[in-house]
């Protein structure tokens, strides 16, 4: 239980990182929202097809955190050490391949640190 109030207290940490905008912390919050919700677009119940819209959004979410973010603000706040981070970054690129480039190109306003490598 510990472990799930420092994984909530991260994102809430990130989510009112100054250097977020707004907007992009608005819609984490949803997705967030989205994927907690026992309400889903496509219900549950139905084989494979059930658990996709909440994978997609997982990646999303995934997707936002390691792909666009500056690893300097996720290191900031992440509450556990950097062989878990480092395991948590290598799992979400496997996760975030089932996000759409389109989606990934239109939904975020965040811009990386033009020396990010």
């Amino acid at each position: 239980m510990k472990k799930v109030k420092q994984i909530i207290q991260f994102l809430k940490d990130v989510a009112n990182d100054h250097r977020i905008p707004a907007r992009d912390k608005k819609l984490l919050l949803v997705f967030i929202g989205l994927i907690i919700s026992p309400i889903d677009f496509i219900p549950d119940w139905i084989p494979i097809i059930g658990i996709l819209d909440d994978l997609v959004i997982l990646s999303i979410v995934l997707d936002y955190f390691f792909e666009y973010l500056d690893v300097e603000i996720l290191l900031d706040h992440y509450p556990f050490g950097m062989k878990s981070f480092n395991w948590l970054r290598r799992t979400s690129k496997i996760i975030t391949q089932f996000t759409p480039m389109w989606i990934r190109n239109r939904i975020w306003k965040f811009k990386p640190d033009v020396y990010r490598k």
